[in-house]
C-alpha cells in the first residue's frame, strides 16, 4: 500500500467529539502537525471525515 502524509492544517477548538477523537486516532494533536500512515480504506475514511481540518501532502 501506498502511504500519505496528513497535515492538521485548521484547529479543532469548536468541531464536535467525534471530529477531535478522529484526530486523535490519526495521531494529530497539534496544528501543523504532520503524520504518514497506510492508505488503507480505515484511514482515507477517517480522512474523510475531518477533510474540512486535514490536508493530505503528497
Amino acid at each position: 500500500m501506498a502511504t500519505i502524509k496528513i497535515k492538521q492544517v485548521r484547529s479543532k477548538i469548536r468541531c464536535p467529539k467525534v471530529q477531535k477523537l478522529t484526530l486523535e486516532a490519526l495521531g494529530l494533536k497539534k496544528m501543523n502537525a504532520v503524520v504518514e500512515h497506510e492508505a488503507t480504506p480505515s484511514i482515507l475514511g477517517m480522512v474523510n471525515k475531518v477533510q474540512h481540518l486535514v490536508a493530505v501532502i503528497k
